[in-house]
């Protein structure tokens, strides 16, 4: 005989979720095995696993304290940074007045160090002069002679009065006595340059010098920044955007640029992006640009061109930073706390299958087995997210996990009810499964809904360290509901179809007679027949069970019909 309609939606159902978890575990597999990125194991937070600590301390011109809104705007600049890196879990804070101490998780590379450090302060400015990087010259003699060094004595006045940033005026004998003397590859430490001044940078390979003019822009004017290729190279650009104050100043920039261009005047057709204090890119002017959408060209790489976008559309820290130290730090928690986690999870699970063996008997390993899938789905995707968005599993992350166990029971609970209250009407087990499916599921619909929401306040508002709690509930309600449809439901489909549960064995959890299914329809009851004491007291009991289940209208009708009953045999006995 051919399944019936159920039954075949509910082996369609579990196929497709032995489908996802597949389709989950080969996406971690192409991590682990292909990209080498993932990991079978989820990826601990600071607290958990310890990682790296770095030190900024801020720099003025003046060498004053910065204030602070300065400190704790760099900080949020900082953060965002680093969430854009893909490092979740880490902790930003200021000290001293002065600092900001970053931890981070794990080993920090390369990349995600420069984004934190790199104080991305970009300036536009115009090139007045261009010469190689060598600080030395051949004498007549063939010796090589350093350049001289500037001293006080050289005048650093300009004359005339230059009449913009591009006016050869600014090269005076001290600049360009600076240029020349300029060693690229020499050591510096945090410089802040004077944007009102003109300054001397190179090129990041150390192979060309330039003497630039007073900045006309800075980083402020971006509105955003995206990382592209180049239509016509296919290099790897930055394409930025500015506001409207900057794209009014910068298209006057290109127009003078543009003019020096045809005049034949280079290198003052040239303008620069200048990041703390490099020349990222120092392109000549090829057309008068009035759309405010200027790219910034160079030797990048697609990640290097990300990581300067990213910290260009975040904005420039207001400060200037040093790297005070860089440390390896221990988990402030650690492996001990870790296992009293999951052993207070372990704790509750079992009492959760206690609880439900006793209650429901075997339809308790339902719940069991349901908790189990959700773990092996919640397991896998915790270690995906640790891949493609950096997440790391925090105590609090733990303890979120904790916490679904017996949310998810709940829902469990709430749909045996519901089933068991149509078996205490008097249907049948299958009927009971799907009338009580459809009363449960809007319950529970409400119920995780609110959840949800609960979780997305809690993380938007909550501190840091509690927004690992609020995603993992989030994540775990989100899974409970998946599960709740595409697995509980269709093996109750099943199970309702077999002997042992379609039968109301007794140990099935789903017996209609010690559920007290003792009446047919609303207010109306079976005969009880007489019999042995303890059928006697069975039926009692089962009786007692279903009055106590009536709603009031229910009682004050059958009040009723047993008053009409009464009266009826009154009137017999009088005839």
């Amino acid at each position: 005989m051919a399944s019936s309609s159920p039954v075949r939606h509910a082996w369609r159902v579990l196929l497709g979720l032995l489908l996802v978890t597949a389709a989950l575990f080969g996406i971690n597999a192409i991590g682990v095995y292909g990209f080498q990125q993932s990991s079978w194991a989820p990826e601990l937070a600071l607290d958990l696993q310890g990682g790296t600590q770095i030190v900024l301390s801020a720099q003025t011109i003046d060498g004053a304290d910065p204030s602070e809104d300065q400190l704790n705007q760099a900080a949020a600049i900082i953060r965002q940074r680093v969430d854009a890196s893909g490092v979740a879990e880490a902790d930003i804070t200021t000290e001293g007045g002065r600092n900001i101490v970053v931890q981070i998780p794990g080993k920090v590379d390369d990349a995600t160090r420069e984004r934190i450090q790199a104080s991305a302060q970009l300036e536009f400015r115009a090139v007045i002069a261009a010469t190689g990087s060598a600080t030395e010259f051949v004498g007549d003699d063939g010796e090589a002679t350093p350049y001289p060094t500037p001293d006080d004595t050289m005048n650093a006045v300009p004359t005339p009065e230059p009449t913009d940033a591009s006016d050869p005026a600014w090269m005076t004998e001290r600049q360009q006595a600076e240029l020349l003397a300029f060693d690229c590859t020499a050591e510096r430490g945090v410089e802040v340059a004077d944007p009102d001044q003109p300054l001397v940078a190179c090129d990041p390979e150390n192979t060309v010098k330039y003497l630039l003019g007073p900045a006309e822009l800075n980083g402020t004017a971006i509105d955003d920044a995206q990382a592209g290729r180049d239509q016509t190279s296919g290099a790897w650009t930055v394409n930025l955007e500015l506001d409207s104050e900057g794209t009014k100043i910068f298209g006057e920039i290109s127009q003078r640029l543009y003019q020096n261009k045809l005049a034949g005047q280079s290198p003052r057709d040239q303008f620069a992006f200048v990041l703390d204090g490099v020349v990222i890119s120092a392109p000549a002017m090829q057309a008068q640009i009035l759309n405010g959408k200027p790219s910034i060209s160079g030797s990048f790489t697609q990640e290097s061109s990300q990581a300067l976008a990213d910290q260009l559309r975040y904005g420039a820290l207001p400060l200037s930073f040093e790297v005070q130290s860089s440390d390896t730090i221990s988990a402030t928690l650690g492996s001990q706390q870790l296992q009293i986690g999951l052993i207070a999870g372990l704790i509750g699970l079992a009492l959760v299958a206690v609880y439900s063996l006793i209650s429901y008997r075997a339809l308790g390993w339902v719940i069991i087995a349901s908790i189990g899938v959700m773990g092996v789905l919640t397991y896998v995707i915790v270690c995906i997210l640790a891949w493609r968005m950096g997440f790391r599993l925090s105590l609090a992350g733990v303890a979120g996990l904790i916490v679904s166990i017996g949310f998810t029971a709940d829902s469990f609970i709430v749909y045996f009810e519901r089933i068991r209250d149509e078996l205490r009407d008097g249907k049948s087990v299958t009927s009971a499964v799907e009338d009580g499916w459809g009363r449960a599921k809007r319950t529970i619909y409400i119920s995780k809904s609110i959840n949800v929401l609960a979780a997305v306040v809690l993380y938007i508002l909550a501190d840091s360290t509690v927004k690992g709690f609020a995603f993992t509930l989030g994540l775990t309600t989100l899974i409970d509901v998946f599960i709740f449809v595409i697995f509980t439901h269709p093996v109750m489909q099943l199970l309702a179809r077999t002997k042992f549960f379609g039968g109301g064995h007794k140990l099935s959890g789903l017996d209609p007679e010690s559920l007290g299914a003792v009446y047919r329809g609303r207010s109306r009851y079976r005969e009880v027949q007489t019999g042995s004491s303890g059928r006697s007291a069975r039926v009692k009991g089962s009786r007692n069970e279903a009055e106590r289940r009536q709603t009031i209208a229910e009682r004050k009708r059958a009040e009723a019909l047993a008053a009409q009953g009464g009266a009826n045999a009154g009137k017999d006995s009088d005839s």
